[in-house]
C-alpha cells in the first residue's frame, strides 16, 4: 500500500555553530501544516535571518514493498542577511527478493524567494537512494531546490500560487504511475523545468532596489539545483 504523508513547512532555528553563516541570535520558529493537495507556504517577514528544512523519505520492505512521498513547500522569506536552506530526499529498499522487488520514490520540491544584497545563503540540496539487501528493487530519491533572489521583498501573485498548486497536485499524481522509475524522473524533471519557468517570470515582477545597488543592475535571479541518486 503507498504511503504519502500531509507536508509541513517550518522555519527552525539553528545556532551559529550549527550553520556557520548565520547569527547566534535565536531565529523564529514556524510550522505550518496544510492539506496534501496544497502548496505549504511559509514566510519570515522582515530583515534577519532564517533557517529551514524539508524532507521526502521513502522505506520500502516485504510488508509495503511500494512506497512514494512527495514534498512541495513554497518558502518567502522577504529581505534577509542570512539563509540556511536543506532539501533533502532519501528512499531505501530494504529486503525484497527478486520475485517481489520493492519500489521506493522519495521527491522533494523547496522553493524559497530571497530579497537583500549580499545575503549569505548555506543551501544544501540532496538525493538520496539506498538498496539494503534488495535485487531487482526499483528505488529513486530526486531533490529540487528553487532560489529566487531579488533586490526588493516580492510575494508570489495568486495566479503563480494557483499554478504552483497545479504543478504539485501533478507531482502527487505521480504516487499511482506504475511507470518505471527512469519515467517518473523524466516526470518530475518537467514538473520541476515548469516551476523554474514560472518563477523566472514571476521574478522579473519584483520591484527593483536603487540604483546602485548590485540586484538593481543585474536584475533578479532564479537558480535551480537538483540532485537525483537511483539504486537498481
Amino acid at each position: 500500500m503507498k504511503n504519502r504523508t500531509v507536508q509541513r513547512s517550518s522555519i527552525i532555528g539553528r545556532t551559529a555553530g550549527r550553520l556557520g553563516a548565520l547569527s547566534g541570535a535565536c531565529l523564529a520558529v514556524l510550522a505550518v501544516a496544510a492539506p496534501a493537495d496544497a502548496v505549504p507556504f511559509s514566510d519570515h517577514p522582515g530583515r534577519g535571518a532564517a533557517a529551514f528544512a524539508d524532507r521526502a523519505t521513502t522505506h520500502a520492505n516485504r510488508v509495503h514493498p511500494d512506497q512514494y512521498k512527495d514534498s512541495f513547500t513554497v518558502h518567502e522569506l522577504g529581505t534577509v542577511f542570512s539563509v540556511g536552506a536543506n532539501n533533502r530526499a532519501t528512499a531505501v529498499s530494504a529486503g525484497c527478493s527478486t520475485q517481489h522487488p520493492c519500489r521506493s520514490i522519495a521527491l522533494s520540491f523547496q522553493i524559497v524567494t530571497m530579497a537583500g544584497d549580499n545575503v549569505r545563503l548555506n543551501a544544501t540540496n540532496l538525493g538520496r537512494a539506498v538498496n539494503e539487501q534488495c535485487p531487482g528493487c526499483q528505488t529513486l530519491a530526486g531533490a529540487y531546490q528553487f532560489v529566487v533572489s531579488t533586490a526588493q521583498p516580492f510575494t508570489l501573485s495568486p495566479e503563480a500560487r494557483n499554478q504552483l498548486a497545479a504543478i504539485h497536485r501533478r507531482l502527487d499524481a505521480l504516487d499511482t504511475s506504475n511507470d518505471p522509475i527512469s519515467v517518473v524522473k523524466e516526470r518530475a524533471d518537467d514538473l520541476a523545468a515548469q516551476v523554474k519557468a514560472l518563477l523566472d517570470r514571476e521574478a522579473l515582477s519584483a520591484p527593483r532596489g536603487g540604483a546602485t545597488a548590485p540586484l538593481a543592475k543585474s536584475g533578479p535571479s532564479v537558480t535551480m539545483h537538483r540532485h537525483y541518486d537511483r539504486a537498481n
